[in-house]
């Protein structure tokens, strides 16, 4: 049996999707989402509903309706569509869909008519369709606005404008007042591994969907841009990728509305693509993805679908909730049906904004221009910014000199969702920083220092460590303890996994918001401090980013050679009696460069120390790529000929290791020592 998406049941009877839910609701017809399917038989019933239900709300009939006098003018312009044709008619929208259908036309109310589409109307109603505006004939129609949302449809084409939501909950910025909100465009994100595609698609998207196929000149220093598509307005974020994404989550920003997820269809998932997908989950974003390279050969659509599946992202077809979409970007095959799914998400989230609210929104970037001087490109995300207005972020502030479009224009103001460069700040901004409009320039000065004493005094929220899971537990709340797990191999990944969820517990949750295989990374730290999340890993180290990193944002990143000690630190941990700490402390690093086969001795390794002072006695650990090869001692230490106690850093050496020799040029030697530290809980 034939069957049919509600979203496109909903486009043909001229109704918005959560119109339609509630309609199928009442109806006791089961579907769940937008995206659920219900057969042609049932689809027909719901139209018959709706003919009747807005025959009633309108109390018109053709007979009755006075407005359709013989030969009836109605004025149009280019963005008319059929639906407000037909409130211009008087009529249900529906009504007129469905002599459309019957005359061939499969069309939804919120297509814009083409002129075989107007004599079907103009006939089947009696009426005269001109283009221009009426007074041009002394129309006075009492018609309402063509923006203006019916209750019976017509206004699911301008689903972007139809968008509303409470904004985005902004660091240390109130919520306005919300009554005179208007629908907004959604911004978009892009993310996915590094070769699967995502420039291409931004490439095509900008190339053929931006207003007069202008792409602007300083696109690339705002780093968002806004495209047409089908009468609607999309705004595109352009990140470098996940961790320019998470970064501005870490600084209070929550900017992104929608996720778009690029999956090449012949590579599958990677490492860069999970890291990406649990990076929007993390933010809470919806994830539409975009399985790209169908026009390859090798193309395996599927196989992308089952492996996404295995990760959680159950594609709606197979009964789950995500979107995914099979495209080209090279061709630009399926862009269209892309583009569709993200103002179909969008309506869903309903966004909205106000046009008189206070304005404030998000830096993207800041540079420094030798002729402008400070420049921040922007996104508004509530009210309007005009040129003269005094803005500030929490470390600049500065009096609106100019604002300039996506595409270089001087423009005297910017609305919700724009993007926009700002010329007038003091001093450069922080990317990811939120800024509003204040009144005075005191108030401004005000403002930064007091976000600088609150910053010195450490009171910014920092991730939840095992030591802290006590304290919370004390205090009576229900404790969350977020994970990032890192392993040497996928082995040691299940295993790890598998035992952290054991221990999860309904007094104490254990949630894994990511994991991998490989060293640690600064992506995984940075997603860390905006998740309030630990880093677990096994066998693997963090790398030298990642380590500053840590130190930076406050994230404990806990490392391990046996599952036990793992559990037994986590256990402890929960049940708040945490034994002595036994933390590493790094005393020396240094790197292969040579090898030397000795007589009766085997392998030296010829060293350059890089850092800190490497003893004879100490523990010594080898590194290759990010992972821990071997560990154990040293059994001999030489500079030139000379055996040595200790060498430090900017010297050579020679190393033999106890029972070991399969080292490499290129290889990292780590010198520590275990030291015991008792734990303290401030109670």
């Amino acid at each position: 049996m034939n069957k049919i998406r509600v979203y496109e049941l909903a486009k043909l009877l001229g109704r918005t999707n959560p119109e339609l839910l509630d309609i199928l609701k009442e109806l006791k017809i089961e579907a769940k989402s937008h995206m659920s399917s219900i057969d042609m038989e049932t689809a027909q019933k719901v139209e018959k509903f709706i003919n009747a239900s807005g025959s009633e709300n309108l109390s018109k009939t053709p007979e009755q309706e006075p407005k359709e006098a013989p030969a009836a003018v109605i004025f149009i312009d280019d963005r008319t569509t059929v639906g407000d044709i037909a409130k211009k008619l008087g009529r249900a929208p529906t009504e007129v869909v469905k002599i459309l259908i019957d005359e061939g036309f499969m069309i939804p109310a919120n297509s814009i008519p083409t002129d075989d589409v107007l004599t079907v109307i103009s006939v089947a109603f009696n009426c005269k369709i001109k283009k221009g505006p009426a007074e041009s004939e002394g129309e006075t129609s009492e018609t309402p606005k063509i923006k203006e949302p019916a209750r019976d449809g017509a206004n699911l084409g301008k689903s972007i404008k139809k968008q509303e939501k409470k904004p985005a909950v902004i660091s240390k910025i109130p919520l306005e007042n919300m009554q005179d909100s208007r629908p907004r465009p959604p911004i978009v994100t892009v993310l996915g591994h590094v070769d699967h595609g995502k420039t291409t698609l931004l490439d095509f998207i900008r190339k053929t969907r931006v207003t007069d196929g202008e792409a602007g000149g300083i696109t690339q220093h705002i780093g968002a841009y806004k495209v047409d598509y089908n009468g609607n307005q999309i705004v595109f974020l352009d990140t470098p990728g996940h961790e320019a994404f998470t970064a501005m989550r870490a600084r209070g920003a929550s900017v992104t509305d929608i996720a778009i997820l690029v999956v090449a269809a012949e590579d599958g998932v990677k490492p860069q693509t999970l890291e990406a997908m649990n990076h929007a989950k993390a933010g809470g974003v919806p994830i539409i993805v975009a399985i790209n390279k169908i026009d390859k050969p090798d193309a395996k659509p599927e196989r992308v679908r089952q492996q996404l599946s295995d990760y959680g992202l159950v594609p709606e077809e197979w009964g789950g909730d995500v979107v995914m979409v099979e495209i080209s970007a090279k061709t630009g095959q399926g862009i269209d049906n892309l583009l569709d799914m993200v103002l179909l998400v969008a309506e869903m989230a309903e966004l909205k904004a106000s046009d008189t609210a206070s304005a404030y929104g998000v830096v993207v970037e800041a540079n420094l221009d030798k002729g402008k001087g400070p420049v921040a490109a922007v996104i508004v995300q509530q009210g309007t910014l005009r040129k003269g207005a005094i803005i500030a972020t929490d470390t600049s502030w500065g009096k609106i000199r100019a604002i300039l479009d996506d595409k270089g224009h001087s423009i005297d103001s910017a609305g919700p969702s724009t993007p926009a460069e700002i010329l007038g700040f003091e001093s450069l901004p922080m990317p990811g920083e939120t800024f509003r409009i204040i009144i005075s320039e005191r108030e401004a000065r005000d403002l930064i220092s007091g976000a600088s004493r609150k910053e010195t005094q450490g009171q910014s929220r920092t991730p939840l460590t095992l030591e802290e899971l006590y304290e919370q537990m004390q205090a009576s709340d229900t404790p969350q303890l977020n994970v990032i797990l890192k392993c040497d191999v996928q082995g040691s990944l299940e295993a790890f996994h598998s035992t952290l969820m054991k221990m999860s517990t309904d007094e104490v949750k254990i949630n894994i918001i990511h994991e991998g295989v490989g060293r640690i990374s600064g992506s995984d730290v940075t997603l860390a401090s905006v998740s309030h999340a630990i880093i677990i890993g096994f066998n693997v180290r963090p790398d030298s980013n990642a380590a500053k990193l840590s130190e930076t944002e406050n994230v404990q990143i806990r490392l391990y050679r046996v599952i036990y000690d793992m559990q037994e630190d986590i256990k402890a941990a929960l049940e708040g009696m945490l034994a002595p700490l036994l933390r590493e402390n790094i005393v020396g690093q240094a790197e292969i460069r040579a090898i030397f086969k000795i007589p009766k001795s085997g392998k030296i390794a010829g060293c350059f120390v890089q850092s800190g002072v490497i003893k004879r006695s100490v523990k010594v650990r080898i590194v290759r790529d990010g992972v821990v090869i071997w560990d154990g001692s040293l059994s001999g230490l030489r500079h030139f000929k000379e055996d040595v106690r200790e060498i430090s850093a900017g010297n050579e050496c020679g190393f033999s290791f106890s029972g070991f020799q399969d080292f490499r040029e290129g290889d990292i030697v780590e010198a520590y020592e275990i030291l015991s530290e008792k734990k303290t809980l401030d109670i």
